[in-house]
């Protein structure tokens, strides 16, 4: 009897794309799996035909020969490479992320050969201060986790009584469905994995081995750290299950913003607000640090945006000797509420300011020269 045409079997185009023909056959197998279609033998047929012309035009050479010489050149390759056995890479491909479709449960487990399961890790979210960050500290958390039972040792059994190895897995923790030419382990319904069965649970913990509690840990706290740095707290997580290890807790560090200064790397910044005259004649300005004060020296005719440098007044980094600077920012602050004396002087220091412009104002004088210079072209 002759073969049907694969791409009428998948009811695809010849020109169909990859993503075209996988999304076919997806389709089919989904709609004449066996487990869909018990005792009916041609779902069956139907579905053995759509992996055969899957696993010849999901293969770019296969396909090639195929378009080119039809059956018989497929029939005459697969006899030199064992048959269909070539094409089954591709058909797991295709096929793996419908199991759980088909099942409804997990195509693999990750129970360990003597049946425990390392605890999980938990993570918590600290919140510092930059003074805190920069001189290092020790402090204490309160976490709530899954601790193991001391009632039971994490068995989930009652003191003087074990757990029975499972009668549905055999102590495997996972059971294999067969169904014609393949098998998917599930994770076994009676137990969840476990592979043992509590039947005497523990009065404590009702079976888990594993308890809720608040524990209180301390966290140190070194000198540097930064935002979304991670501190690891190892075997702190929550308790494994079955008597496994527990997992780390990840204490995450978070900067709270500061009144001051903001942080980049090592490195501080701060705005220092000046005054128009200590702007203009110069003078000293006491500045905070995170250590102590220090004095920075205004020169003459100083202006906003001008950053002075302090070495040293920085942050050291957590992971090398080496310390920041402080950049001070200035920003020269415009008098307000003035009195009608300011406003008389302010007035006659315009007017001095006006009878010679390009020696007081330079950078107004200029701007004004470019901008006349611009309207008249």
């Amino acid at each position: 009897m002759a073969k049907k045409d694969f791409y009428q079997t998948l009811g695809v185009p010849k020109d169909a794309s990859d993503g075209d023909i996988k999304k076919a056959y997806r389709r089919l197998a989904m709609k004449y799996h066996p487990d869909r279609n018990p005792d009916n033998q041609q779902a069956e047929t139907n579905f053995k035909d759509a992996k055969e012309a899957y696993e010849v035009l999901s293969n770019p050479e296969k396909r090639a020969t195929y378009d080119q010489f039809g059956h018989a050149g497929i029939d005459q390759s697969s006899s030199g490479m064992g048959g269909g056995q070539a094409g089954f890479g591709g058909f797991a491909d295709a096929f793996g992320d419908i199991f759980g479709d088909i099942f409804g449960g997990q195509t693999t487990g990750s129970r360990s050969s003597n049946g425990v399961y390392r605890g999980a890790d938990l993570r918590y979210s600290l919140e510092i201060t930059l003074e805190d960050a920069a001189r290092g500290k020790e402090t204490r958390v309160r976490i709530p986790s899954l601790n193991t039972c001391d009632g039971c040792g994490g068995s989930g059994a009652k003191k003087g009584s074990t757990p029975s190895v499972c009668n549905t897995c055999k102590g495997q923790g996972q059971v294999r469905m067969t169904q014609g030419f393949f098998s998917v382990a599930q994770t076994c319904p009676t137990c969840g994995g476990q592979g043992k069965v509590v039947k005497d649970p523990c009065n404590k913990c009702g079976g888990e081995g594993r308890v809720k509690k608040q524990e209180t840990l301390s966290v140190k706290i070194p000198p540097g750290v930064d935002n979304g740095d991670r501190i690891r707290l190892s075997g702190k997580g929550e308790a494994g299950g079955n008597g496994g290890p527990a997992g780390d807790l990840y204490v995450e560090i978070h900067m709270r913003p500061h009144d001051v200064f903001t942080r980049d790397g090592k490195d501080l910044h701060c705005e220092m607000p000046i005054s128009f005259t200590n702007a203009a004649i110069g003078g000293a300005v006491e500045i905070p640090t995170l250590h102590a004060s220090a004095k920075i020296r205004i020169p003459a005719e100083t202006q906003t945006g001008k950053v002075f440098r302090l070495r040293g007044k920085g942050i050291k980094e957590v992971r090398s000797s080496g310390v920041g600077d402080l950049m001070v920012h200035v920003v020269v602050e415009t008098p307000v509420n003035l009195t009608q004396r300011q406003k008389e002087i302010f007035a006659e220091l315009e007017k001095i300011n006006l009878s010679d412009t390009k020696r007081h104002n330079p950078r107004a004088k200029s701007w004004m020269e470019k901008v006349k210079d611009f309207f008249d072209n």
